[in-house]
């Protein structure tokens, strides 16, 4: 971190900084687990480090599309194990949902974690026929962001339908001035390259959405993207960094609605 530039640290804070929010992940944990219990889902490989699977959860019937939901944690933490909960709406909806997991920061660099979460896509999508929605939340939602874009390569890309950033990270180069750059190992160049919001607009639909109540450098992420990509923009009343991706479990979620439906 550049000592003469102010640490960043503190506005990036969400659990510390969110009231109850140490009890958010315990609680994924154990939703995630009884969902998994009641809908077992078909799990794959999608490369060659242990990280690299996906979680496939299928509808009763011949799915509508597929769903793809990419967890957050800063590229550092967590895994498809503490979200499959999330996968809940979709499903009632018929469509299929995919949540992979990826390896993490330190051990990879941000560009590689995008990398592997499109191989990720491509698997499903191999398995699942019609429309791709790729969902993403917080580091997830940057991940979604980036796969809309034209550089990254996907294989389904004629089938996707729409990208729904939720919670985004889409301008990196503020992260290099915070703690956590110990290990996400931002170099201008990677920060610049991997920032969705100076990247070219995508040709698919994109979709944001955040929660007003989240700290504020969030609320400026997703503004930031909306404002590179002039891309449609939610600023849900009532909902923080750590609730708002709820609204993916509740099939009548206008959340979940705009992602599915458009």
């Amino acid at each position: 971190m550049d000592p003469l530039a102010p640490d960043l640290s503190d506005d990036y804070a969400v659990i510390a900084r969110t009231p109850g929010g140490d009890l958010f992940p315990p609680r994924w944990e154990r939703d995630a687990a009884a969902f998994r219990a009641a809908h077992p889902p078909e799990t794959l490989a999608t490369g060659p480090h242990e990280r690299e699977r996906l979680d496939l959860f299928r509808p009763g019937g011949e799915p509508r599309g597929l769903l793809v939901f990419v967890h957050g944690g800063y590229w550092m933490r967590f895994g498809r194990e503490s979200f499959s909960w999330v996968a809940r709406g979709a499903l009632a909806r018929g469509w299929a949902v995919a949540l992979p997991s990826y390896p993490l920061c330190p051990e990879v660099s941000v560009g590689a974690i995008v990398l592997s979460v499109a191989r990720s896509v491509d698997a499903a999508a191999a398995r699942v026929p019609g429309p791709v929605v790729v969902a993403g939340h917080s580091a997830g939602g940057h991940v979604a962001a980036r796969l809309a874009c034209a550089d990254v390569p996907l294989a389904p890309r004629a089938r996707l339908a729409r990208v729904v950033p939720v919670s985004p990270l889409s301008l990196l180069l503020p992260l290099r001035r915070t703690a956590m750059n110990d290990a996400l190992r931002l170099d201008a160049a990677e920060a610049l390259a991997q920032s969705p919001a100076l990247r070219p607009r995508p040709s698919v639909p994109v979709r944001a959405w955040v929660g007003a109540g989240e700290r504020p450098v969030f609320l400026l992420q997703a503004r930031w993207l909306r404002d590179a990509w002039g891309c449609a923009l939610t600023v849900e009343e009532g909902r923080h960094h750590l609730d708002v991706i709820e609204g993916l479990a509740d099939p009548a979620h206008p959340l979940l609605r705009a992602a599915l439906d458009g």
